[in-house]
């Protein structure tokens, strides 16, 4: 049993997904008026299970995750809830080709989850040795994060670190990598974070000096951002007139990107914006899970 974040009591919700409480408060699930839920990350489930559970006995949900072990997951996470849901092994930049029902709410987290994080075995994490993978979908034909780091010529991969991981450092780092793949190709993550802590130093501090070579990285191989905005955009013509469309991002690119389509929607008349500024974690939230620390929430609603 968890702690149920409604505020008493105890639930059976997967874990504690970030920034539980005030998206289901934005999103309002409720019973008995047909409510219909879209989560395009449902990873383990966590909001996935919120969503339902406020919204019982009638209310619905269609999940998309394109981490087919994430589904399997979330199957069992809201097996409770029977016949209310339907999974999709799809990512969310596909969102508009599918045929979907107009919907009452629907969430983006974008952070990557504990389970995908500590034993994916994917090398998402520069604290495990794993094989530099770093694809959602390990199914997909991207080119691998170990692909990219032996074949890109140099200049590109400086970019991808100081664009995609806002690596101040980004033309030391590439030029490492660089040197050390003409002896030695990059197959795990302890090769990469070896040459990024001989380009940088050791850890100093709370943030690990390899954090935003990784975040570069698994950016790239997944092409993310190209992928946010294009879910983005589909999304919000999925909401019913009062629906709500809620976003949980982890770095400023991300946060950028919403905040900026954010505007564009509502200058365009098409939604009300009611997070003027982005929501974050409180510290009971954060003792709970220092790693929610960088999350920011923003909420839209369609307009009529």
């Amino acid at each position: 049993m968890y702690p149920d974040q409604r505020g008493g009591g105890v639930s059976d919700a997967p874990h504690a997904s970030v920034l539980l409480k005030p998206v289901l408060d934005f999103l309002r699930p409720r019973a008995g008026v047909g409510f219909r839920a879209l989560d395009c990350t449902v990873g383990a489930g966590g909001h996935s299970f919120g969503l339902l559970d406020r919204s019982s006995p009638d209310g619905r949900l269609v999940g998309l995750d394109a981490d087919p072990y994430a589904l399997e997951l979330a199957v069992a996470a809201l097996a409770p809830f029977q016949s209310r849901f339907s999974l999709l092994d799809r990512n969310f930049s596909e969102l508009a080709e599918l045929d979907l029902e107009p919907m009452d709410a629907i969430v983006f987290d974008l952070g990557l989850s504990s389970m995908q994080l500590e034993s994916s075995g994917r090398g998402f994490s520069f604290r495990l040795d794993e094989p530099l993978d770093m694809r959602f979908d390990p199914r997909s034909e991207r080119r691998t994060a170990a692909e990219l780091l032996n074949t890109l010529p140099e200049a590109e991969l400086e970019r991808v670190l100081r664009e995609y991981g806002e690596e101040p450092r980004a033309r030391r780092v590439a030029r490492i990598i660089a040197q050390r793949r003409q002896t030695r190709a990059f197959q795990r993550t302890g090769d990469l974070v070896a040459a990024v802590t001989a380009a940088l130093g050791g850890a100093r501090g709370r943030i690990h000096p390899a954090t935003r070579t990784f975040q570069a990285l698994r950016i790239a191989v997944n092409e993310e951002l190209g992928a946010l905005e294009a879910g983005l955009d589909a999304a919000v013509q999925l909401l019913r007139p009062g629906g709500r469309l809620a976003v949980i991002s982890f770095h400023s690119l991300e946060d950028r990107i919403v905040k900026w389509r954010f505007r564009a929607w509502a200058d365009q008349g098409g939604v009300h914006i009611l997070t003027r500024k982005p929501i974050t974690p409180d510290n009971q939230e954060l003792q709970l899970n220092p790693r929610a620390r960088s999350a920011k929430l923003r909420v839209v609603e369609r307009i009529a």
